[in-house]
């Protein structure tokens, strides 16, 4: 009976984050016809008075940002200082959360409500499986997958109630609904204990840790991924200039954006390396050796060697910019792998993937 439930309520979690997902969209896509609109008339106006022979007014040439804060609404709050403020708002800040005196679209609304309501069917299905199994619910590819989930929707709603970070909602929503609906088509296992090896009180902090980290990592990726689109818009890109990516130009600047990302990373980060350290002493319990080059161990330090580059580099070489949003690429490419290929292609004494296959 609690199998079913969870069950259902992780297809809920699903479904809540599809229509999220619409929601996010449609608000993007609504706000980006606003910034046109708002764009062309200021040029309109421009143009105009250049005609006449009258000069041109001093806020004449608004800056996408401000055209953005001015179309009325939306789910990102772009705020210019000033209208000539230049084109990029890259400053460290981001726009501070959204508060009642600025008008919401309803589909904004409605997608951070149906968000909120996924990410509560998902912390009841993942206690639900914990109830049943008799353990902490990350011990299998599936429950890594719900609490992973769990966990980066827990980041996005979180940051969300200090910074404005709605604007990456679709990217957020839209990775969330795959995982899960993946998880439950391929990776779905009935709860129940877990090997001897297993059985620690480390399953609780090492495993847990690392799902933490994951998430933070998620968010973070999806952030790196939205600095390189805009910031190719803001350097010409001709695929990315085209009318129906105008959205872009309602974002925080590619630089803020690449601030968010390394200040997400950098937590992770830390939280990863507790994950190696914590593993290393959890494998001298199990096994009798700190490390011993399993593929996991293996693979969970490619992961702390390349955020650890990445961090250097961006902090004393001024690696920023495209190239540090590149490394986070190619940094959570080595989490996924670590989480999907390590368990499905090698053999090894952390082969707890736990996959339908299997049992």
């Amino acid at each position: 009976m609690t199998s079913d439930l969870s069950t259902m309520l992780v297809w809920g979690a699903a479904t809540a984050l599809a229509i999220a997902l619409v929601s996010f969209a449609w608000d993007l896509a609504a706000l980006s016809g606003r910034v046109v609109e708002a764009r062309d008339a200021a040029r309109a106006a421009t143009l105009d008075a250049t005609q006449k022979g009258a000069p041109v007014p001093a806020g004449a040439k608004t800056s996408d940002a401000a055209l953005a804060a001015g179309a009325g609404g939306g789910s990102v709050a772009v705020r210019a200082k000033a209208p000539a403020a230049p084109a990029r708002s890259d400053g460290p800040g981001l726009p501070a959360a959204p508060d009642g005196g600025r008008r919401r679209s309803r589909a904004a609304g409605i997608a951070m409500a149906t968000t909120t309501l996924a990410w509560a069917f998902l912390l009841v299905a993942i206690v639900v499986r914990g109830i049943e199994a008799g353990r902490a619910p990350w011990a299998n590819m599936y429950e890594f997958t719900l609490v992973g989930s769990f966990v980066a929707l827990s980041v996005f709603l979180g940051v969300n109630l200090r910074r404005d970070v709605r604007f990456l909602g679709v990217f957020v929503t839209g990775l969330a609904t795959l995982f899960l609906v993946f998880a439950q088509v391929r990776l779905y296992v009935v709860a129940e204990g877990v090997q001897p090896a297993l059985q620690s009180y480390w399953l609780v902090i090492h495993v847990g840790v690392a799902l933490t980290a994951t998430g933070i990592f998620t968010v973070a990726f999806v952030t790196s991924v939205l600095q390189l689109l805009r910031d190719s818009r803001d350097n010409g890109s001709a695929v990315l200039n085209r009318r129906g990516w105008a959205w872009l130009d309602t974002t925080p600047g590619a630089t803020q954006l690449e601030v968010l990302s390394f200040r997400l990373n950098a937590v992770a980060f830390v939280l990863w390396t507790f994950t190696v350290i914590g593993g290393a002493i959890w494998a001298e319990h199990a096994w009798g050796r700190y490390w011993g080059w399993d593929p996991k161990e293996v693979w969970s330090f490619v992961v702390w060697v390349v955020f650890a580059a990445y961090l250097h580099a961006r902090t004393t070489r001024g690696w920023s910019g495209r190239r540090a949003a590149y490394f986070v690429i190619v940094g959570y490419a080595c989490v996924l792998f670590n989480f999907t290929g390590v368990n499905l292609i090698f053999n090894g004494l952390h082969s707890y993937a736990g996959l339908p296959q299997d049992n």
